[in-house]
């Protein structure tokens, strides 16, 4: 409840309403060999009521769902059954359900399909087709456009997964190109609006570490400055570089670590050239990963974006306010079976 969207800066050329997107990351629903019933219920049902009182209070007009990581999925080597795939996707759309009139684009994670060495054409058809989530996607909602991307097709190897990716971003780059009236477009397909794209995927950016983050992290400064390994914990240089020098982001979405950071980052492909862009990475939006879930609330239009992160509240809290419910609910009990002649089961 204490928060709300960005307020943007007016633009009196644009005349377009801004586009008020929510984005969450890392749900990790828990799977039939993943710990105690009672833990995954518990678990479920906060990040449902979490969800549903977001989605109440907020109203977005699209949620982005930055790797949904159905954990069983894809666990250490074998994958789940058809049928307990479809099981699965049912679960997630019943805990986070959407009004008809709200978008949800849901961008794969690892543990939806394996990492890249482990991925078969199984894993990665049933995830596209039942999610409608292909390797690359662009989304444009009033001139605001997206770049959805598979962080596991971002291998470079040119695997039949890989040039696929590839091929899909040098088309939205030829796109992109035409419509803001490059000479360098070779293609006919142009935009109605144009405006610098936003990336989201599932994997950071190329970084040595979290260490360079600039926001205040829950993360202890001990793993903070853990180095990362490319293509494991974030995207390889050589791919970050051309995601960036192909696409000329303006602000790109990213998750995978559990914690949140924000990175500007200035890249210079040749010495008269500059892009500038900045980088979130969305925290997770499970308390089994971190002890303050959090979210982001992002007003988008074709000049400007503006991100404000939101906290769930804490697991202590929960269980204290649930506490002392109890008590009173039991203490209320107690006085008005007393006070009230004909006590009966209606009145409780």
């Amino acid at each position: 409840m204490q928060c709300d969207w960005p307020v943007l800066n007016k633009d009196p050329l644009d005349k377009t309403d801004p586009v008020y997107a929510m984005i969450i990351a890392d749900t990790h629903l828990l799977g039939s060999r993943d710990g105690h019933w009672f833990d995954k219920w518990r678990r479920e049902w906060q990040m449902h009521r979490g969800f549903q009182a977001a989605m109440t209070l907020h109203k977005p007009e699209v949620v982005f769902v930055l790797g949904k990581h159905l954990r069983d999925l894809f666990d250490e080597g074998k994958w789940c059954s058809q049928k307990e795939f479809d099981e699965y996707v049912e679960r997630f759309h019943r805990l986070f359900k959407i009004p008809v009139d709200t978008k949800m684009y849901t961008v794969v994670g690892n543990h939806d399909i394996g990492f890249h060495y482990r991925i078969t054409p199984q894993l990665a058809n049933r995830f596209e087709e039942k999610m409608k989530s292909p390797p690359v996607q662009l989304v444009s909602i009033r001139g605001n456009h997206f770049v959805l991307l598979n962080s596991m097709a971002m291998e470079g190897d040119g695997c039949t997964f890989c040039s696929r990716a590839v091929a899909e971003i040098d088309k939205i780059a030829d796109i992109m190109k035409c419509s803001s009236g490059s000479k360098l477009c070779k293609g006919r397909e142009k935009l109605q609006k144009y405006s610098k794209p936003i990336i989201l995927q599932h994997y950071p950016l190329y970084r040595v570490s979290d260490g360079i983050c600039k926001e205040p992290n829950v993360e202890p400064w001990s793993r903070k400055s853990e180095l990362f390994i490319e293509r494991w914990d974030c995207l390889s240089r050589e791919s970050t570089e051309y995601l960036v020098e192909s696409l000329q982001p303006r602000v790109v979405f990213g998750a995978h670590t559990h914690h949140g950071c924000k990175i500007e980052h200035s890249f210079m492909p040749t010495r008269d050239h500059k892009i500038e862009f900045t980088e979130y990475t969305v925290p997770s939006f499970s308390w089994r990963n971190s002890l303050e879930p959090e979210y982001y609330l992002v007003s988008i239009n074709t000049s400007e974006v503006k991100v404000l992160k939101c906290e769930l509240p804490s697991e202590w809290s929960i269980q204290l306010t649930a506490v002392i419910l109890i008590i009173v609910l039991l203490v209320y009990i107690k006085y008005f079976s007393r006070v009230v002649t004909g006590f009966n089961h209606k009145q409780l």
